[in-house]
């Protein structure tokens, strides 16, 4: 975005286009980043947490390429590296893996679009921390009641500490099998 204004402003300051034309401009690139991104209003915090939402995250062990571009600050290069460390078992080995290419918030940025399948009894806690509204002491509590006979059995010991729409998004996250 403040590549835009910036790029705006030089053309308009060497006489490139007129007001009308910068504003065409603008709105053109405005369109082509929503396109990209999905939102409607390119960089707002409220559209990054739509984007964050379960329908919007991508299972990083069966999203295309095509749907990884879809992410924010994700090239070829980035697509390659999530496709080369397939399949991911934990959230920890993305975060090892594709820290070797990019920083610590960087790849937070990227957690916001992704997740690692749930395994209901092989996951760690921070592979179960990325069900929204479960925190540690409840994830230690779920991997201490281990095993669970089924996904079922596992989604009823969740459902004491999530609300439904969080427990929709944890099932949307469990391996099936």
């Amino acid at each position: 975005m403040i590549a835009l204004v910036l790029t705006v402003t030089l053309v308009a300051a060497c006489g490139g286009n007129s007001q009308e034309e910068t504003e065409t401009q603008e709105t053109d690139q405005m369109q082509t980043s929503q396109n990209m991104t999905g939102n409607e209003s390119a960089g707002s915090d409220e559209n990054m947490s739509r984007n964050a939402t379960a329908d919007a995250k991508l299972n990083i062990n069966t999203a295309t390429g095509e749907a990884f571009r879809s992410i924010p600050n994700v090239g070829d290069r980035m697509v390659h590296e999530f496709e080369e460390y397939r399949p991911y078992t934990s959230i920890q080995q993305f975060r090892r893996e594709i820290g070797k290419y990019v920083d610590k918030d960087q790849v937070a940025e990227y957690e916001k679009f992704i997740y690692v399948p749930i395994h209901r009894n092989d996951s760690d806690a921070a592979s179960l921390l990325q069900i929204p509204g479960l925190d540690k002491e409840e994830a230690t509590e779920l991997i201490t009641n281990r095993p669970y006979e089924s996904n079922q059995s596992f989604l009823d010991a969740l459902s004491e500490h999530v609300s439904e729409e969080e427990l929709a998004t944890a099932e949307a996250y469990l391996k099936t099998e």
